[in-house]
């Protein structure tokens, strides 16, 4: 077997066994290098990914996990917002004495969220949902003094743990009825056996799957931990929970769920018809919510929502455009998103360093002349609301353009309306979202600053810029990603 494939899951699990080996013999102040190593390891990490991209498809462990294009992209996603979160942590947490438990958890989340990307069966799938859903709830709580931040965690332990045991029904109940944990498997008997997979155990397995990702992507009614969870936690986690772990749902039904879709001819329409009010219900739901909110870090996760209520519109039509639109949408998404997040973390530095007792730090008001007192910051959260809101060039009007020109497409063919209706309802709540976007701009560059200028701290500015040049680079050159999504598409038979 050619294992240099496994190369990124092994180089990070190796590294993080040895930066919690090493924190126990290194002083407070050394630890601060250990932000730097992390960053080393899944850089390391990116290129391997990115040396050994291809269109074959390679499978390990009795055929329990899978490399391919698919793989591939959503693990360059999840490396591409760790680097990012790790960038900015080596300022967040700088002199912290636990430095060595966060690194290490957020590498051993990273691996967990990369064998979700690569799971053909569904127990390699539940136990790498399980190793970044349980370093993710240590992750949110990891500020042990901040109340928020030990609620955030335990309610995101409560109803992930919930979400869990819903998925782990679904999955006990296609086991009961195909004999087989493996998804191709699974698959090739449901062709087989349409009237098995219609029957009511079948379509009640469905339902617990379905219910179970929904936790995972946050849709609605399934999104009620997200708000306080991304509040709560340190914002820096809250950038790769919104941006990182939330996509682990969406490659999990990909390739699951689409692959439902594709084979199984009597399941799908209900599976389209049911994402279809999910998407609709999810998009209308974060952006009217967002309208309201003073905090940032909510409004963000509310609009986090909805764009998860946009990305689910790659399950409505399930063609081979419809799903690459989902997952170029899903890459912007994470670096628009985790941007947002960091940049909103320089705000509460600067509140912070103002006032050492303050509260609410990423309260509206705060934001007020920010592109006088810390203009690199203001214009890269300008940049990404702007392509959250999917104004071009960007990675969210790329993303945006292929799902929604997709739905019309299928829409038109079909000739149905109930489509064409979706895919409305979609560009007008897009539309709808500008209106949040902008406030936050006009605090930002019209309203007088709160305070002086000061000097943004270095990772965060270096994280920043990264993820700028990411959103603009997708949309002003997005032959190479559209294709990649494409390729992707492409392995899921659509």
């Amino acid at each position: 077997m050619n294992y240099t494939l496994l190369i990124p899951e092994i180089l990070l699990t190796i590294l993080a066994l040895v930066i919690i080996l090493f924190g126990l013999l290194m002083s407070d102040k050394d630890k601060n290098m250990l932000g730097y190593l992390s960053a080393a390891g899944i850089l390391a990490s990116i290129i391997a990914i990115l040396g050994t991209s291809g269109s074959a498809s390679f499978f390990y462990f009795y055929n329990s996990l899978v490399i391919d294009p698919l793989s591939q992209v959503f693990k360059l996603i999840f490396l591409t917002v760790s680097l990012l979160v790790v960038i900015a942590s080596i300022g967040y947490f700088k002199n912290n004495p636990h430095q060595d438990e966060y690194y290490t958890l957020l590498l051993l989340a990273l691996v967990g969220m990369m064998v979700v990307s690569s799971a053909n069966d569904l127990i390699s799938l539940f136990v790498g949902f399980e190793l970044a859903s349980m370093s993710t709830y240590v992750l949110a709580g990891f500020e042990k003094k901040n109340s928020l931040s030990l609620e955030a965690a335990l309610k995101y332990f409560i109803i992930g743990s919930l979400s869990s045991a819903l998925l782990l029904f679904g999955m006990s109940l296609v086991y009961g009825i195909t004999g087989s944990t493996n998804i191709p498997v699974i698959i090739d008997y449901f062709r087989a056996n349409p009237l098995l997979a219609a029957s009511s155990l079948g379509v009640i397995g469905i339902i617990f799957l379905v219910a179970g990702f929904g936790f995972k992507m946050a849709l609605v009614p399934f999104h009620m931990w997200a708000p306080d969870t991304y509040e709560g936690s340190p914002t820096v986690v809250s950038s790769l929970l919104a941006a990182g772990s939330k996509k682990m749902g969406f490659v999990a039904a990909f390739r699951l769920l689409v692959l439902f879709a594709v084979a199984v001819v009597p399941l799908r329409l209900d599976i389209q018809m049911a994402f279809g009010v999910l998407a609709v219900i999810t998009m209308t739901y974060g952006n009217i919510v967002a309208i309201s909110q003073r905090s940032i870090k909510r409004m963000l996760a509310y609009s986090s929502i909805a764009q998860a209520g946009y990305i689910s519109l790659a399950f409505v039509v399930t063609t081979q455009m419809s799903v690459a639109g989902g997952v170029l949408l899903a890459l912007g998404h994470a670096l628009m998103k985790g941007g947002a997040f960091i940049a909103v973390a320089v705000v509460a530095y600067m509140v912070l360093s103002d006032n050492k007792n303050a509260k609410n730090t990423d309260d509206l008001e705060n934001f007020a002349g920010l592109s006088k007192r810390a203009p690199i910051t203001a214009f890269s959260l300008l940049v990404f609301l702007l392509a959250l809101a999917g104004i071009p060039p960007s990675a969210g009007f790329i993303g945006k353009f292929v799902l929604f020109y997709a739905v019309i497409i299928e829409a038109v063919a079909r000739a149905s309306s109930w489509l064409l209706l979706v895919v409305i309802i979609a560009i007008l709540n897009s539309a709808l979202s500008i209106y949040y976007y902008a406030r936050v701009i006009k605090y930002m560059y019209v309203l007088p600053p709160t305070g002086d200028k000061i000097k943004e701290p270095t990772p965060y500015v270096v994280a920043l810029v990264l993820a700028v040049i990411g959103t603009i680079g997708i949309g002003i050159y997005p032959e190479p990603f559209i294709q990649m999504a494409m390729n992707a598409a492409h392995v899921l038979g659509v």
